[in-house]
């Protein structure tokens, strides 16, 4: 097909694909965050108990990203924003780094105008509508008797 030649092999080229690569990216961060924290935090249990709990979360926030909701695109972009800050604050005061970096790598990547597209919501028939010649055309229509004063 002549399409296919003039993308380039790193495009996403469906919706389907974008919202997977977030989800991957997501999955690898959990992941990441878990086996780090679990070498680091052998002795302080809170920390192991959170290090657990924030890698459980992160993994039900990949499965939801998947279905490409703009919901949940926000959600992520809050949700690694906070990841993000709290990781860089520990770096900075601790030395521990964490998923910090794959945190970094997909609030990037969820910030991409491409990626963000794909997240977009589906136009509503009224806007469809006002897109329209026809319409967009028409002046306002009066409505009842003018006001008198």
């Amino acid at each position: 097909m002549p399409w296919q030649a003039r993308t380039r092999p790193w495009q996403a080229r469906t919706r389907d694909s974008v919202t997977s690569l977030v989800g991957r990216l997501i999955f690898a961060q959990a992941g990441a965050s878990a086996a780090i924290g679990l070498g680091y935090s052998r002795r302080n249990v809170p920390w192991l108990v959170l290090t657990l709990v924030v890698a459980a979360a992160l993994c039900g926030l990949a499965v939801l990203v998947r279905s490409g909701g703009h919901a949940t695109w926000l959600v992520a972009i809050t949700v690694e924003s906070g990841l993000a800050a709290v990781g860089l604050f520990r770096f900075a005061y601790v030395g521990y780094m964490g998923g910090t970096l794959l945190a970094l790598i997909t609030l990037g990547t969820l910030l991409h105008p491409a990626v963000a597209r794909a997240f977009a919501p589906a136009p509503r028939r009224h806007e469809r509508a006002r897109e329209h010649a026809a319409v967009a055309e028409g002046g306002p229509e009066p409505v009842g008797d003018p006001a008198i004063g």
